[in-house]
């Protein structure tokens, strides 16, 4: 038996030849093929539009993943610089310098003679007592032989300034002190983008949240240790009980920084990250 086109509407002549065409079956079956043809086209039509929904979402949600990655790192970098800004504003505190002591200088002292009474030609001319007005005027009496000096700028040596001095030891609250802004800014291993990369895929949703619909931004502080580990977590901005918590997790969690530095040492330095919460 040849094989029939089922879209072709000659097979339907071919079964109702010679039969009644005026029964409802025959109309019936000589739609069939348009029916068939329209419900295929209207399927295509619909896989076209599911397919570009979806592909319409799949980007939407890329360019919101993105959006939101370039937020944080713009309020991470705003957070940085409102920091170097009030460092730069705080006064600069002027060491205290102790006044350079005087050392009286050692002035050329007139011999005394002590009055003897001899004759004229025996006495020397360096030991005649001179007048008052021969007197240097620059040079003081005394009752001691003393080599002096004419030169004022000459000054006494100092016994009671010990040579090569070694510095002081740093005090302990110095050394433990936590800096807001230092030469050498601490930094997550691989930058700021690493950061928040790092931030939002382990952040965990907290379910009490989504279902009460709660999103927002919560700002954690934390110190950065010598050695990179964190350290002095806490709350700087809260947006939520259940979110506070998940940030401050995340938080802890992280591996350990690069150190920041100041005078060429590793110093502690307070750091402010954002972790975002956005419902899908």
């Amino acid at each position: 038996m040849a094989k029939i086109d089922l879209y072709d509407p000659k097979w339907v002549e071919m079964v109702f030849a010679d039969k009644n065409k005026e029964y409802g079956a025959y109309a019936l079956r000589k739609g069939t093929s348009s029916r068939n043809i329209k419900s295929i086209v209207i399927l295509l039509i619909a896989a076209l539009l599911i397919g570009g929904f979806l592909v319409y979402k799949v980007h939407q949600q890329k360019l919101e993943e993105e959006r939101m990655a370039y937020n944080q790192a713009m309020e991470l970098k705003a957070l940085q610089e409102a920091a170097k800004k009030k460092k730069k504003e705080e006064p600069k505190v002027q060491p205290k310098v102790e006044p350079k002591k005087e050392i009286p200088e050692v002035r050329q002292t007139q011999k005394f003679t002590a009055p003897v009474i001899k004759k004229d030609n025996l006495v020397k001319e360096e030991n005649q007592v001179k007048q008052m007005e021969d007197l240097d005027k620059k040079a003081a009496v005394g009752n001691v032989d003393q080599e002096g000096t004419q030169n004022r700028t000459v000054e006494a040596v100092r016994n009671d300034i010990a040579v090569n001095t070694p510095p002081p030891a740093p005090k302990e609250e110095v050394a433990n002190k936590v800096f807001d802004v230092v030469e050498e800014m601490p930094s997550f291993p691989g930058g700021n983008g690493a950061l928040m990369s790092y931030l939002s895929s382990n952040v965990k949703y907290p379910v009490v949240a989504q279902e009460n619909g709660v999103q927002g931004r919560v700002q954690i502080s934390f110190v950065v240790e010598k050695d990179g580990s964190i350290s002095d977590v806490r709350v700087a901005r809260s947006v939520d009980p259940s979110l506070d918590k998940e940030a401050m997790r995340v938080v802890k969690s992280m591996p350990r920084w690069n150190p920041g530095r100041q005078n060429g040492q590793n110093v502690r330095v307070k750091y402010t990250v954002p972790v975002l919460f956005r419902l899908q």
